[in-house]
């Protein structure tokens, strides 16, 4: 046998031993997880949040974390003796996979209450409402209604509840709008790629295009896409202790003054 054929050997099988221990690394990751709850995370002692990183949710200013979603969290446990494990994200929909075989707990993000979303995912008490908006540009490419979306192309984050939206807004306008869905930014980053001609429309929460606007003098976020919608939390359906016990938790919240200064603080 050749030294160069000794050689290739070798590399396949090196090549070959990674792939496999990495395929068994993470068939076997899969099996740490387990959905959980409430009395399993009571026992645990901690519970295991997923957010994502935006303004005005979830985000770093000063060298202080803030956000709605930050005090929101932390108001609604604070009496609760739990470890908050919270991971931060740009996508939430990217970590649905690991969600549902019990890497985490709770989504604690701004989750629209739609039908596909309600088939994946047990929706808390509406934590807020917000709509969608489409985000474009002050110039040439400005358009007035929605039935100028024909033959328009709408970027929104890889896997966006909005998708749904826009396909049915298709149908009711009874003409193609083309979907670009993009996975290396989160939804605060659609409205800078607006404004700086990266791309002529986006669709995104209003609170998060309207937190965008205030420095980002040339977008227009005027035209809404869908009717204004309830946002919630939300947990897996093999939780049930733990949803119910979010809903108290929340509607009781939602009635007290501390929650409408947060409200107040983060929204408009």
């Amino acid at each position: 046998m050749s030294q160069k054929l000794k050689k290739t050997i070798r590399i396949f099988l090196i090549i070959f031993t990674g792939v496999a221990i990495a395929a068994i690394w993470k068939i076997a990751s899969n099996h740490f997880y387990t959905n959980r709850d409430y009395q399993d995370i009571i026992k645990s002692g901690e519970i295991n949040i997923i957010t994502t990183y935006n303004s005005p949710n979830y985000y770093i200013e000063n060298d202080s974390i803030i956000g709605f979603q930050h005090d929101l969290i932390h108001h609604i446990f604070k009496d609760k003796n739990l470890k908050l494990n919270i991971t931060v994200v740009s996508n939430i929909n990217e970590e649905i996979d690991d969600f549902r075989r019990g890497k985490y707990d709770l989504i604690a993000g701004n989750i629209i209450g739609s039908k596909e979303i309600k088939e994946e995912l047990a929706l808390t008490f509406p934590i807020i409402t917000n709509k969608q908006v489409l985000v474009q540009r002050n110039d040439s490419t400005n358009i007035q209604s929605q039935l100028d979306l024909a033959k328009k192309t709408l970027y929104v984050i890889k896997n966006s509840p909005a998708i749904y939206r826009i396909k049915n807004l298709s149908n009711e306008i009874a003409d193609t709008i083309y979907i670009e869905e993009i996975d290396k930014y989160g939804q605060e980053a659609l409205p800078t790629l607006v404004s700086y001609k990266d791309i002529d429309y986006a669709v995104c929460d209003e609170i998060i295009a309207q937190n965008a606007s205030d420095s980002l003098q040339n977008i227009d976020i005027n035209l809404a896409i869908g009717f204004t919608q309830f946002y919630s939390w939300a947990v897996n359906y093999d939780s049930p202790e733990l949803l119910d016990s979010l809903n108290i938790w929340i509607k009781g919240f939602r009635k007290t003054d501390e929650y409408k200064k947060i409200y107040g603080r983060y929204y408009r």
